[in-house]
């Protein structure tokens, strides 16, 4: 009788499990339940994220993390598969700190172009690929990747302009007010606010980030470029709701 309940126990413990899984991230479902959703939704949501330093406060995965947040936000409101987020893309050098880690940008549009191929032949119609760096090679990268009848949608978190909600001046920035308030916001047990180390950019570094390609960042900074310590919870919710609408909107305009 032990056994039998114990027995019991499992299967209930299983299904439950099955039940409170996400339904819409594609990793975890069987290719029959895949295929069921894309005859329904033939688009598919692919988070990419980079892995590079973000200052002594803020997580190495701080993009992959902002860009995977967004992603389980609109596949569940869509009810729209999700690929599993690709946390690797091309990051600024980075030497000096430990566990960044880069694609080529060749590499990278060669590795988003094979996948999306493989999903195109499983009937995928369209990808939204989801992004939140501004380095140029990276974007390039993933705005070169295409598939050979169906479309490919990329959508760049930091090319939405959110200089109305911040106290930061209107400046270039890395690991600073912005991405440290969204973390605040999304998940404030990353953030390291005893390490916040403010750097503003000087005149130079303000006119390298303008010609396009974001530099690495100064020495002394730690790797921050702006002001982090401006950074609030309050300030990054607003940011984060005018990142999901911008998103949902584009994603309504796939459809």
């Amino acid at each position: 009788m032990t056994g039998d309940r114990e027995a019991q126990d499992v299967r209930g413990s299983t299904a439950s499990r099955h039940q409170a899984q996400d339904p819409f991230a594609l990793e975890t479902l069987p290719w029959t339940e895949v295929a069921r959703i894309l005859e329904r939704d033939s688009r598919l949501i692919f988070p990419v994220g980079a892995l590079e330093q973000h200052g002594p406060h803020l997580p190495v995965g701080t993009n992959a993390f902002i860009v995977t947040r967004l992603a389980e936000v609109l596949s569940r409101e869509h009810a729209v598969l999700r690929a599993p987020t690709l946390h690797y893309g091309v990051a600024l050098p980075g030497l000096r700190y430990a566990g960044t880690a880069s694609l080529k940008r060749k590499t990278l549009n060669r590795t988003v172009t094979e996948l999306l191929g493989s999903w195109e032949e499983h009937g995928v119609t369209e990808v939204i690929v989801l992004t939140a760096q501004r380095y140029e090679p990276h974007l390039d990268a993933l705005l070169m990747a295409m598939m050979t009848e169906s479309t490919t949608t990329v959508v760049d978190l930091y090319s939405i302009d959110v200089s109305d909600l911040i106290r930061s001046p209107n400046a270039p920035e890395h690991a600073g007010e912005i991405e440290t308030a969204i973390m605040l916001h999304l998940a404030p047990e990353l953030v390291r606010t005893d390490r916040l180390a403010d750097f503003p950019p000087d005149e130079a570094t303000v006119r390298r980030y303008g010609e396009g390609r974001m530099p690495t960042p100064p020495l002394g900074s730690l790797g921050v470029v702006g002001r982090p310590s401006l950074a609030t919870a309050e300030t990054g919710a607003r940011i984060w709701a005018r990142y999901v609408e911008t998103a949902r909107t584009v994603f309504e305009h796939t459809a």
